[in-house]
């Protein structure tokens, strides 16, 4: 398997807040280790690997991960706790997996 972590920059230059939110959570985690590359998807530059990447494969929302396996599709996951739990076989809280939810989803909001 092969992990591929993609992260934003934003025009601005500066670095995508839920980008940087992600990666503190793997490194606090102990995750980091288990990702193979990491890859920027930088807004300025849209020839940048990680752009390329979004647009290969239809993805509007960053971060990301690309999870490769030998001889089959590969599996995009944009919703952190989907991918520490089915890839990473962690856990996560319910209120954690809420939030990534409610992140991805903007539309969605709590009744």
């Amino acid at each position: 398997m092969k992990i591929t972590f993609v992260k934003k920059i934003k025009v601005d230059g500066n670095p995508c807040r839920k980008c940087a939110e992600v990666q503190s959570r793997l490194e606090k985690e102990g995750y980091m280790n288990r990702i193979d590359r990491t890859v920027i998807a930088d807004e300025r530059d849209m020839n940048s690997e990680g752009m390329q990447l979004a647009k290969q494969y239809s993805v509007n929302l960053a971060p990301f991960f690309l999870v490769e396996n030998e001889g089959k599709e590969a599996i995009i996951y944009t919703v952190y706790f989907k991918f520490i739990n089915e890839v990473l076989n962690g856990q996560t809280s319910e209120e954690e997996a809420a939030k990534d939810i409610l992140d991805a989803n903007p539309d969605l909001d709590f009744l």
